[in-house]
C-alpha cells in the first residue's frame, strides 16, 4: 500500500519539522546549528540544566519537552537515528551554565553510541556532566538485567522530575540522584495493534495480522514476543498493569503514577477507556495513583497502540512531578 502523507521532500523531513515546530512556538524554543532545539530561557538559567538527545518521528518527544522547568536543549538526529556526538558535545557546551549540566538517553543502541562516545569527548575536555540513561521497557529484559531494557515514554517524566529539582537549585549530583531513583522505579510495557511506516521510506515498522496485537512491541517496531489475538480495553489493561506491577513489586498501599502513552494512531476514546480499568484493578488492589498523564507524550507515527508507564511514587518525587513548567507539549501551573 503505497504511503500517503504530508510531506515535501524526504531529504529534508527533519529540517522542515523542525523549523515548523520552532515556528509554531517561538515563545518558547529556538532553533541552534539546525537541529537543536533550545529553551529561550537557557540564557539565564543559574542552576544545573538539561540536556537530551533522539530521533525524529516521534512527536512531540522530544523536543516538545524543551522549555522551563523541563529540557534546556534537545539535540535531533533523522527519522528514528541518534544525532551525532559533535552535536551533542556542543549542544551540552551552550548548556552550561556553571552548574552543570545532566545528560539524559534513552536505551537505544544508536543513542547510547552517541552517548558513550559524546561523554568520552566531555571527560577529555573536563566539562560537569552526569549521564542518565532511561531504560523501562519490561518486555525485552528482565528487571536484573536493566541495561538491555529500552528506553521508552519513561524519559518524559523524568524531564520533569529532573527539571523541577533543577529549578529548585538543587546540585547536579542531586538532580542526577532524584533522576535516577525515579528511573529505577519506573517501568513500561507497550501494545500494538498495527504498525507504523517509516516517513522516509515508507517500509512498514511491524506487520501484525488484522486480527493480532503485540504485547511488547518496542519504539520502532521491535518485536516483544507477545503476539497474540486482538483482546479486549479491559483485558489488555489486565495483563499490562498486572506485569507492570509484577516487574516493580508494588504492594498494597504503594502509590504510584501511571501515563497512557498514546503510540499515534489511537484515540483518546480508547485511551481512557483503558484507564478506566487501570484505575479500577489498582482501586481493588488498594494501591492509589497519585500522579497520571493520558494522551500523546512519544509517539511511532501512526502506529496504533499505546504505552503503559508505572513509577513508584513518594511525597518527594510527588512534589517535583507537580511544580510548574511551561514547555510546548506539557505544561503544568504548579
Amino acid at each position: 500500500m503505497k504511503m500517503k502523507k504530508f510531506i515535501n521532500s524526504q531529504e529534508n523531513l527533519t529540517q522542515e519539522l523542525l523549523e515548523g515546530f520552532v515556528a509554531a512556538n517561538r515563545d518558547l524554543v529556538s532553533l541552534v546549528d539546525g537541529k537543536t532545539v533550545v529553551n529561550n530561557g537557557l540564557e539565564n538559567a543559574n542552576r544545573v540544566t538539561i540536556v537530551t538527545q533522539g530521533g525524529s518521528g516521534h512527536e512531540p518527544a522530544i523536543s516538545g519537552f524543551v522549555g522551563e522547568g523541563m529540557v534546556d536543549a534537545s539535540v535531533v538526529g533523522d527519522v528514528f537515528a541518534a544525532p551525532g556526538p559533535q552535536a551533542c558535545l556542543d549542544a551540552i557546551k551552550m548548556a552550561d551554565k556553571g552548574k552543570g549540566v545532566l545528560y539524559v538517553v534513552l536505551n537505544h543502541a544508536g543513542d547510547m553510541l552517541t552517548a558513550n562516545m559524546t561523554m568520552k569527548r566531555v571527560e577529555a575536555e573536563g566539562l560537569n556532566v552526569i549521564k542518565v540513561v532511561t531504560q523501562e521497557d519490561v518486555s525485552n529484559a528482565p528487571r536484573e538485567n536493566s541495561d538491555d531494557r529500552r528506553g521508552l515514554v519513561g524519559c518524559v517524566p523524568t524531564y520533569k522530575i529532573a527539571g523541577a529539582a533543577a529549578a529548585e537549585g538543587k546540585s547536579l549530583e542531586e538532580v542526577a540522584a532524584i533522576a535516577q531513583r525515579f528511573a529505577d522505579n519506573m517501568a513500561t510495557l507497550a501494545v500494538a495493534a498495527r504498525g507504523a511506516t517509516h516517513p522516509s521510506t515508507g517500509s512498514m515498522l511491524a506487520d501484525l495480522g488484522e486480527d493480532e496485537m503485540e504485547i511488547g512491541m518496542g519504539q520502532h517496531g521491535e518485536g516483544g514476543g507477545g503476539r497474540q489475538e486482538m483482546k479486549s480495553a479491559d483485558e489488555t489493561a489486565d495483563i499490562m498493569v498486572n506485569a507492570l506491577l509484577a516487574d516493580l513489586s508494588i504492594k498494597e498501599g504503594e502509590k504510584v503514577m501511571l501515563i497512557l502513552n498514546g503510540s499515534g494512531a489511537t484515540t483518546l476514546m480508547e485511551l481512557f477507556i483503558v484507564y478506566r480499568r487501570c484505575e479500577q484493578i489498582l482501586k481493588e488492589k488498594n494501591i492509589e495513583i497519585v500522579a497520571n498523564y493520558v494522551g500523546e507524550l512519544l509517539t511511532v507515527q501512526e502506529q496504533a497502540g499505546f504505552q503503559m508507564f508505572m513509577a513508584r511514587m513518594d511525597d518527594e518525587l510527588l512534589h517535583y512531578w507537580n511544580q510548574p513548567c511551561d514547555t510546548p507539549y506539557f505544561k503544568k501551573r504548579g
